[in-house]
């Protein structure tokens, strides 16, 4: 059987906020990689288990578990580390599920995962599937009832202490028809138009013109 590898964002916390998506690549995969902070491979210190564990005994299904160390420490011989559990998934199960909390789009170590497997193993990583999950700040704008950007406003994301970063910009909203001219493109752009639809298009460039109402681009740093 073919591999293939979910990498699923587990929400904020709470099991009611974990996507159906997410909950049927749980289901459907043969074991789940789970990080955890500690050495000894325990789950004591893992929120990932407890998420996971709450899953699995809220909807009635069961997986091998397989820890994965993760020290949280952001260093190449840690990701290789966590690539190289996943390949020794592989050697017993056909299809693994590594969770991530929040959504993996924000600040999560997958990327850097996958990074590492795009390199060694590009078969591996074209079956790859990146699951979305709702993030901490959206859960906390609906907790207090108040819009992270409505109308004319914008958001931004600001990681702490401030500095100088390089940034992914998110351009949203755009009317058909408008030239994307002042749109200035400093990274990787995407364009996407009309996302999960039948006529769904993901283009590696910015469009000139917007054809589509849900016409999204995604200025990606580099």
């Amino acid at each position: 059987m073919d591999k293939k590898l979910f990498m699923v964002s587990l929400g904020p916390g709470d099991i009611d906020l974990v996507t159906i998506k997410a909950l049927k690549a749980l289901k459907s995969c043969d074991a789940i990689c789970v990080p955890t902070k500690s050495e000894d491979r325990s789950f004591k210190k893992s929120l990932t288990h407890k998420i996971v564990s709450a899953l699995m005994n809220e909807h009635n299904f069961n997986k091998p578990l397989i820890p994965i160390y993760t020290p949280m420490q952001y260093n190449k011989e840690d990701w290789q580390y966590q690539v190289d559990c996943i390949y020794d998934g592989f050697k017993t199960y056909d299809t693994l599920s590594f969770v991530t909390l929040g959504d993996s789009a924000i600040y999560s170590t997958i990327y850097y995962l996958l990074d590492i497997i795009k390199v060694q193993n590009p078969s591996l990583y074209a079956v790859t599937e990146v699951i979305a999950g709702v993030t901490s700040f959206s859960q906390a704008s609906a907790k207090v009832k108040k819009p992270l950007c409505v109308g004319e406003s914008a958001l931004e994301i600001i990681p702490l202490p401030k500095r100088d970063l390089p940034k992914t910009k998110v351009y949203m909203r755009p009317k058909i028809g408008m030239d994307t001219e002042s749109i200035k493109e400093e990274g990787e752009m995407y364009t996407f138009e009309n996302l999960n639809f039948k006529d769904e298009s993901i283009v590696p460039q910015k469009k000139e013109v917007v054809s589509k109402y849900m016409t999204l681009f995604i200025d990606f740093f580099k």
